[in-house]
Parts: structure tokens; sequence; C-alpha cells
């Protein structure tokens, strides 16, 4: 016995999508809300739009310019991660310096240690990272980021 397709089921989706012409979207591109009223329309940026600040990778001329140092002064506070471990020596990259030169960090539990200050390329207040050694001098875990003042000596 053959088998007659209904002719009504074969126009069912045909049906149900000229119904969807019918529904409202309620996340569709609409140029005026249920009472008429034209929707708000974005406005461009001015002075008093609040901007995020420069990332870390950014060039370093767009912060502010790093003044000169005099020895024995501080340079000021770093977050610093480890840095590459099979680098020896006492040191810190940071982006608190220009050029490689003598300094000193101290952690906040007083320890402190001197090391080599030698420049990320990265503005002053992205971070540093201190040498495997210079970790260990100062008794701090591995692992943890660690506050650190840094001064020229």
């Amino acid at each position: 016995m053959k088998h007659v397709t209904p002719p009504l089921i074969l126009l069912l989706p045909v049906l149900v999508l000229a119904a969807c012409g019918q529904v409202p979207i309620p996340f569709g591109n609409r140029a005026a809300d249920e009472a008429g009223e034209p929707l708000a329309v974005a406005q461009p940026a001015d002075a008093q739009t609040p901007r995020p600040m420069t990332r870390p990778d950014a060039d370093a001329t767009d912060g502010p310019a790093i003044q000169p140092v005099a020895a024995g002064q501080g340079l000021g506070d770093t977050l610093a991660s480890l840095g590459a471990p099979t680098e020896p020596g006492l040191w810190l990259r940071t982006g608190l310096v220009t050029q490689v030169t003598p300094g000193q960090v101290t952690a906040p539990g007083g320890a402190s240690v001197q090391v080599e200050l030698r420049p990320s390329g990265a503005a002053a207040g992205a971070g540093s990272q201190l040498s495997l050694e210079g970790f260990r001098a100062l008794g701090v875990p591995l692992t943890q980021l660690v506050r650190l003042q840094v001064r020229m000596r």
C-alpha cells in the first residue's frame, strides 16, 4: 500500500515561517520603543567621559616621564613576580629605571637586598620581575607577588 502525505503537512513549514514575521522580536533592532518614542542613541565621548588606563604594553612615551634620581633616593614601590629562574644574579627588572643601575629593594617585613636594577621597557606602574636569588634573599615565597620599595644605591 502506498503512503500518501496530506497536503497540509507539506504546507506546515511554510505557514510557520510566514507566521514568524508577525511575532515581535524582543531583541530586534527597532527604531522606537513600545510607546512610540525614539530609542536613545549613544552620544560621542567628551572630555568628561571616563577613559581606561594605559595598558602596560603601551609605549613608554605615553606615560609620565621618568625623572632622574640621585643615589640613595627612592624610586617608588612596585609589585614584583618571579623573573626568569635560569637568569643568575640579584636583579630586578622594572619600569622604574631606564638603564642598568645598582639599587636596593625592601620587602614589607623589612628584609632588604642590594640588586642590579634593569630596565623592563614597560611603564613605571606595570610591575616588575625579581630574580630567583632575590626572592630567596628576601625570604619571600616564590609563588607570591611581593610589594617592594625600590631605591638607587
